[in-house]
Protein backbone atom coordinates (compact mmCIF):
# COMPACT_ATOMS: atom_id res chain seq x y z
CA UNK A 1 0.00 0.00 0.00
CA UNK A 2 1.56 3.26 -0.98
CA UNK A 3 2.33 5.68 1.86
CA UNK A 4 0.45 8.41 1.43
CA UNK A 5 0.74 11.88 3.98
CA UNK A 6 -2.17 14.45 4.00
CA UNK A 7 -1.10 17.90 4.86
CA UNK A 8 -4.37 19.40 4.98
CA UNK A 9 -3.41 22.09 7.54
CA UNK A 10 -0.06 24.16 9.57
CA UNK A 11 -0.68 22.04 12.90
CA UNK A 12 -0.52 18.47 10.19
CA UNK A 13 2.84 19.37 8.98
CA UNK A 14 4.43 20.85 12.20
CA UNK A 15 3.46 17.96 14.33
CA UNK A 16 4.80 15.36 11.75
CA UNK A 17 7.92 17.32 12.24
CA UNK A 18 8.20 18.20 15.38
CA UNK A 19 7.64 21.72 14.99
CA UNK A 20 5.90 24.65 17.10
CA UNK A 21 2.46 26.35 16.28
CA UNK A 22 2.85 29.31 16.24
CA UNK A 23 -0.09 30.38 14.09
CA UNK A 24 -2.48 28.10 13.44
CA UNK A 25 -2.65 28.96 9.93
CA UNK A 26 1.04 29.88 8.95
CA UNK A 27 4.25 28.15 9.54
CA UNK A 28 7.92 29.20 8.90
CA UNK A 29 10.06 25.51 8.82
CA UNK A 30 13.42 24.83 8.93
CA UNK A 31 13.91 20.95 8.07
CA UNK A 32 17.76 21.26 9.99
CA UNK A 33 15.72 21.32 12.94
CA UNK A 34 13.77 18.20 12.67
CA UNK A 35 13.93 15.07 14.45
CA UNK A 36 11.42 13.63 12.14
CA UNK A 37 12.41 10.17 9.86
CA UNK A 38 11.83 9.89 6.75
CA UNK A 39 10.39 6.94 5.24
CA UNK A 40 12.55 6.05 1.81
CA UNK A 41 9.11 6.29 -0.63
CA UNK A 42 6.07 8.67 0.35
CA UNK A 43 3.40 10.99 -1.39
CA UNK A 44 2.15 14.25 0.12
CA UNK A 45 -1.46 15.56 -0.63
CA UNK A 46 -1.44 18.98 -0.01
CA UNK A 47 -3.95 20.52 1.49
CA UNK A 48 -2.22 23.62 2.13
CA UNK A 49 0.20 26.45 -0.13
CA UNK A 50 4.35 25.40 0.05
CA UNK A 51 6.90 26.92 -1.15
CA UNK A 52 10.32 25.46 -0.29
CA UNK A 53 14.29 26.12 -0.48
CA UNK A 54 15.94 22.95 -0.92
CA UNK A 55 19.59 23.04 -0.28
CA UNK A 56 20.83 19.72 -0.17
CA UNK A 57 19.99 16.69 -2.66
CA UNK A 58 17.09 14.25 -0.71
CA UNK A 59 15.66 12.38 -3.23
CA UNK A 60 13.61 12.45 -6.40
CA UNK A 61 10.77 14.82 -6.54
CA UNK A 62 7.94 13.70 -9.30
CA UNK A 63 4.89 15.74 -9.54
CA UNK A 64 2.53 14.02 -12.01
CA UNK A 65 4.47 11.86 -14.52
CA UNK A 66 7.93 13.74 -14.55
CA UNK A 67 10.23 15.07 -12.48
CA UNK A 68 11.33 18.07 -10.58
CA UNK A 69 14.49 19.25 -12.17
CA UNK A 70 15.93 19.28 -9.06
CA UNK A 71 19.34 19.74 -7.68
CA UNK A 72 20.80 21.73 -4.94
CA UNK A 73 19.79 25.27 -4.46
CA UNK A 74 15.88 25.30 -5.93
CA UNK A 75 12.69 26.24 -5.08
CA UNK A 76 10.09 23.79 -5.13
CA UNK A 77 6.54 25.14 -4.27
CA UNK A 78 3.17 23.39 -4.18
CA UNK A 79 -0.99 24.55 -3.90
CA UNK A 80 -3.92 22.50 -2.23
CA UNK A 81 -4.83 19.84 -4.47
CA UNK A 82 -1.40 18.67 -5.14
CA UNK A 83 0.20 15.44 -4.70
CA UNK A 84 3.80 14.99 -5.14
CA UNK A 85 5.81 11.70 -4.31
CA UNK A 86 9.22 11.77 -3.30
CA UNK A 87 11.80 9.18 -2.92
CA UNK A 88 14.29 10.04 -0.62
CA UNK A 89 17.55 9.51 -1.17
CA UNK A 90 19.22 6.71 1.46
CA UNK A 91 21.23 8.66 4.24
CA UNK A 92 20.11 12.45 3.35
CA UNK A 93 20.20 14.89 6.00
CA UNK A 94 17.32 17.34 4.95
CA UNK A 95 18.54 21.04 4.51
CA UNK A 96 15.48 22.96 3.45
CA UNK A 97 13.77 26.22 4.79
CA UNK A 98 10.10 27.17 3.78
CA UNK A 99 6.91 28.75 4.55
CA UNK A 100 3.57 27.10 4.52
CA UNK A 101 0.22 28.61 4.79
CA UNK A 102 -3.25 27.59 4.61
CA UNK A 103 -5.86 29.20 2.10
CA UNK A 104 -7.73 30.87 4.48
CA UNK A 105 -4.87 33.07 6.02
CA UNK A 106 -4.93 34.75 2.75
CA UNK A 107 -9.05 34.77 2.18
CA UNK A 108 -10.02 38.44 1.98
CA UNK A 109 -6.50 39.84 1.06
CA UNK A 110 -4.71 41.02 -2.16
CA UNK A 111 -2.64 38.06 -1.77
CA UNK A 112 -5.91 36.13 -2.12
CA UNK A 113 -7.20 37.53 -5.03
CA UNK A 114 -3.86 37.36 -7.23
CA UNK A 115 -2.45 33.93 -5.63
CA UNK A 116 -3.56 32.67 -9.02
CA UNK A 117 -1.21 34.68 -10.98
CA UNK A 118 1.80 33.13 -9.40
CA UNK A 119 1.55 30.06 -12.04
CA UNK A 120 4.83 28.76 -11.00
CA UNK A 121 2.50 26.71 -8.04
CA UNK A 122 1.57 24.59 -10.88
CA UNK A 123 4.72 24.21 -12.11
CA UNK A 124 5.71 20.48 -12.52
CA UNK A 125 8.60 18.69 -14.88
CA UNK A 126 11.74 20.33 -15.13
CA UNK A 127 10.71 23.93 -14.09
CA UNK A 128 11.95 23.45 -10.70
CA UNK A 129 13.26 27.29 -9.45
CA UNK A 130 17.18 27.51 -9.27
CA UNK A 131 18.95 30.22 -7.42
CA UNK A 132 21.84 32.02 -7.10
CA UNK A 133 23.65 32.87 -4.28
CA UNK A 134 22.40 36.04 -4.12
CA UNK A 135 18.89 35.47 -4.99
CA UNK A 136 18.95 32.46 -1.61
CA UNK A 137 19.82 35.49 0.51
CA UNK A 138 16.59 37.32 -0.45
CA UNK A 139 14.47 34.26 -0.18
CA UNK A 140 15.85 33.31 3.32
CA UNK A 141 15.57 37.58 4.48
CA UNK A 142 11.92 37.21 3.30
CA UNK A 143 11.32 34.32 4.97
CA UNK A 144 12.80 35.53 8.06
CA UNK A 145 10.66 38.45 8.35
CA UNK A 146 7.90 36.15 7.98
CA UNK A 147 9.38 33.68 10.65
CA UNK A 148 10.09 37.71 13.22
CA UNK A 149 6.20 38.56 12.87
CA UNK A 150 5.13 34.92 13.88
CA UNK A 151 6.90 35.00 16.99
CA UNK A 152 5.10 38.07 18.08
CA UNK A 153 1.98 37.74 19.75
CA UNK A 154 -0.75 37.94 17.55
CA UNK A 155 -2.97 41.11 16.60
CA UNK A 156 -4.97 43.08 14.69
CA UNK A 157 -1.98 43.57 12.33
CA UNK A 158 -0.21 40.15 11.89
CA UNK A 159 -2.17 38.78 9.14
CA UNK A 160 -1.67 41.68 7.24
CA UNK A 161 1.81 42.05 7.54
CA UNK A 162 2.33 37.87 7.00
CA UNK A 163 0.10 38.09 4.06
CA UNK A 164 2.36 41.17 3.35
CA UNK A 165 5.60 39.22 3.53
CA UNK A 166 4.21 36.36 1.50
CA UNK A 167 3.24 38.20 -1.09
CA UNK A 168 6.66 39.71 -1.49
CA UNK A 169 8.67 36.77 -1.06
CA UNK A 170 6.21 35.52 -4.36
CA UNK A 171 7.27 38.24 -5.87
CA UNK A 172 10.62 37.95 -5.54
CA UNK A 173 10.09 34.42 -6.89
CA UNK A 174 8.00 35.62 -10.16
CA UNK A 175 11.36 38.13 -10.60
CA UNK A 176 13.90 35.11 -10.64
CA UNK A 177 11.25 32.70 -12.94
CA UNK A 178 11.61 35.57 -15.26
CA UNK A 179 15.80 35.23 -15.06
CA UNK A 180 15.47 31.89 -15.35
CA UNK A 181 13.09 31.97 -18.73
CA UNK A 182 16.12 34.70 -19.82
CA UNK A 183 18.80 31.83 -19.28
CA UNK A 184 17.03 28.91 -20.66
CA UNK A 185 16.80 31.01 -23.84
CA UNK A 186 18.04 28.03 -26.10
CA UNK A 187 16.09 25.45 -24.40
CA UNK A 188 13.02 27.95 -24.73
CA UNK A 189 13.43 28.46 -28.40
CA UNK A 190 13.79 24.32 -28.44
CA UNK A 191 10.24 24.33 -26.79
CA UNK A 192 8.80 27.01 -29.12
CA UNK A 193 10.20 25.03 -32.27
CA UNK A 194 8.47 22.22 -31.10
CA UNK A 195 4.90 23.70 -30.83
CA UNK A 196 4.92 24.93 -34.12
CA UNK A 197 5.68 21.49 -35.75
CA UNK A 198 3.12 20.24 -33.34
CA UNK A 199 0.90 22.64 -34.39
CA UNK A 200 1.49 22.13 -37.99
CA UNK A 201 1.18 18.34 -37.41
CA UNK A 202 -2.03 18.26 -35.46
CA UNK A 203 -4.09 20.14 -38.88
CA UNK A 204 -2.33 17.89 -41.22
CA UNK A 205 -3.33 14.77 -39.10
CA UNK A 206 -6.84 13.33 -38.45
CA UNK A 207 -6.60 14.97 -34.99
CA UNK A 208 -9.07 17.92 -35.62
CA UNK A 209 -11.70 15.29 -36.78
CA UNK A 210 -10.87 12.87 -34.11
CA UNK A 211 -10.37 14.77 -31.35
CA UNK A 212 -11.85 18.25 -32.12
CA UNK A 213 -9.80 21.73 -31.53
CA UNK A 214 -6.05 21.25 -29.79
CA UNK A 215 -5.63 22.59 -26.39
CA UNK A 216 -2.94 23.80 -24.80
CA UNK A 217 -2.63 20.89 -22.23
CA UNK A 218 -2.50 18.99 -25.76
CA UNK A 219 1.26 21.15 -26.91
CA UNK A 220 2.51 21.47 -23.01
CA UNK A 221 1.97 17.34 -22.48
CA UNK A 222 4.06 16.82 -25.77
CA UNK A 223 6.24 19.35 -24.48
CA UNK A 224 6.86 17.47 -21.20
CA UNK A 225 5.73 21.04 -19.53
CA UNK A 226 2.97 21.96 -16.90
CA UNK A 227 0.35 24.25 -19.23
CA UNK A 228 0.87 26.96 -16.62
CA UNK A 229 4.59 26.44 -17.23
CA UNK A 230 4.42 26.09 -20.93
CA UNK A 231 1.90 28.99 -20.89
CA UNK A 232 4.52 31.74 -18.87
CA UNK A 233 7.33 30.38 -21.34
CA UNK A 234 5.57 30.78 -24.64
CA UNK A 235 4.12 34.66 -23.48
CA UNK A 236 7.64 35.45 -22.29
CA UNK A 237 9.41 34.09 -25.79
CA UNK A 238 6.26 35.04 -27.96
CA UNK A 239 4.37 38.11 -26.25
CA UNK A 240 1.41 36.12 -27.05
CA UNK A 241 -0.74 33.24 -25.11
CA UNK A 242 -0.73 29.64 -26.53
CA UNK A 243 -4.53 29.51 -27.01
CA UNK A 244 -3.89 33.13 -28.86
CA UNK A 245 -1.50 31.37 -31.05
CA UNK A 246 -3.59 28.32 -31.55
CA UNK A 247 -6.26 30.77 -32.54
CA UNK A 248 -4.40 32.72 -34.82
CA UNK A 249 -3.38 29.18 -36.41
CA UNK A 250 -6.61 28.42 -36.81
CA UNK A 251 -8.31 31.47 -38.28
CA UNK A 252 -5.13 31.51 -41.03
CA UNK A 253 -6.63 28.02 -42.13
CA UNK A 254 -10.10 28.86 -42.29
CA UNK A 255 -9.33 31.88 -44.12
CA UNK A 256 -7.19 30.32 -46.94
CA UNK A 257 -9.40 26.94 -46.53
CA UNK A 258 -12.55 29.75 -47.63
CA UNK A 259 -11.03 31.29 -50.37
CA UNK A 260 -8.61 28.44 -52.02
CA UNK A 261 -11.00 25.58 -52.01
CA UNK A 262 -14.83 25.34 -52.89
CA UNK A 263 -15.68 22.97 -49.54
CA UNK A 264 -19.10 24.61 -47.65
CA UNK A 265 -18.33 26.11 -44.19
CA UNK A 266 -20.11 23.00 -42.50
CA UNK A 267 -16.80 21.22 -44.35
CA UNK A 268 -14.42 23.45 -43.51
CA UNK A 269 -15.36 24.06 -39.80
CA UNK A 270 -15.93 19.97 -39.90
CA UNK A 271 -11.96 19.52 -41.12
CA UNK A 272 -10.96 22.18 -38.41
CA UNK A 273 -12.34 20.75 -35.26
CA UNK A 274 -15.61 22.86 -34.82
CA UNK A 275 -18.46 20.43 -33.36
CA UNK A 276 -20.66 22.71 -34.66
CA UNK A 277 -20.71 25.05 -37.93
CA UNK A 278 -22.40 27.75 -35.37
CA UNK A 279 -19.37 28.04 -33.26
CA UNK A 280 -16.77 28.48 -36.26
CA UNK A 281 -18.74 30.88 -37.12
CA UNK A 282 -19.07 32.77 -33.73
CA UNK A 283 -15.01 32.33 -33.51
CA UNK A 284 -14.45 33.21 -36.81
CA UNK A 285 -16.30 36.17 -36.44
CA UNK A 286 -14.77 37.25 -33.37
CA UNK A 287 -11.43 37.09 -35.08
CA UNK A 288 -11.77 38.44 -38.65
CA UNK A 289 -14.86 40.68 -37.46
CA UNK A 290 -17.00 39.29 -39.84
CA UNK A 291 -18.84 35.74 -41.22
CA UNK A 292 -16.93 33.39 -43.01
CA UNK A 293 -19.63 33.63 -45.74
CA UNK A 294 -19.18 37.27 -45.42
CA UNK A 295 -15.35 36.71 -45.88
CA UNK A 296 -15.48 34.67 -48.51
CA UNK A 297 -17.97 37.30 -51.06
CA UNK A 298 -15.88 39.73 -50.24
CA UNK A 299 -12.31 38.38 -51.29
CA UNK A 300 -14.19 36.86 -54.26
CA UNK A 301 -12.20 37.78 -57.53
Amino acid sequence: MENMVRIDSIEDYNKMYGFETLHPLVTVIDMNETTARFPLEVSYSYGVYAIFLKQTYCGDITYGRQPYDYQEGTITSFAPGQVVHVRHAEGFKPDARGVLFHPDLISGTSLGREIKSYGFFSYSSNEALHLSEREKVIFLDCLEKIRIELERPIDRHTKTLVCKNIELLLDYCMRFYDRQFITRENVNHDVLVRFESLLDGYFKSRNPIEHGLPSVKYFAENCYLSPNYFGDLVKKETGRTPQEIIQNKILDMAKNELLGTNSTIGDISYRLGFQYSQHFNRFFKKGAGMTPSEYRMLNVN
